[in-house]
């Protein structure tokens, strides 16, 4: 799995939409929609940033040390469905 998916369901989590997080990250919505479709790879201090914004630092953090997509993504569905 790529980082998009993680992205896009960090988004929506916090309930932005991608016209609001490429605002605060100062780049266009199709810089976004590029990033969330695995089309763009997002840099280190993006996915930073976007983790900042999202309070999703765990995600980032659980991501870059191996945890695989998939427990991400379930546990990220868990939290929003709550």
């Amino acid at each position: 799995m790529k980082f998009g998916a993680i992205m896009q369901a960090c988004r929506e989590r916090a309930g932005l939409t991608q016209e609001q997080i490429a605002d605060k990250l100062h780049k266009s919505r199709s810089c976004i929609s590029k990033l969330e479709n695995d089309m763009k790879t997002p840099d280190l201090p993006t996915m930073m940033r976007w983790a900042d914004i999202t309070g999703a630092r765990e995600v980032v953090v659980s991501f870059m040390y191996g945890m695989d997509g998939i427990s991400i993504m379930q546990n990220l569905m868990q939290v929003a469905g709550s």
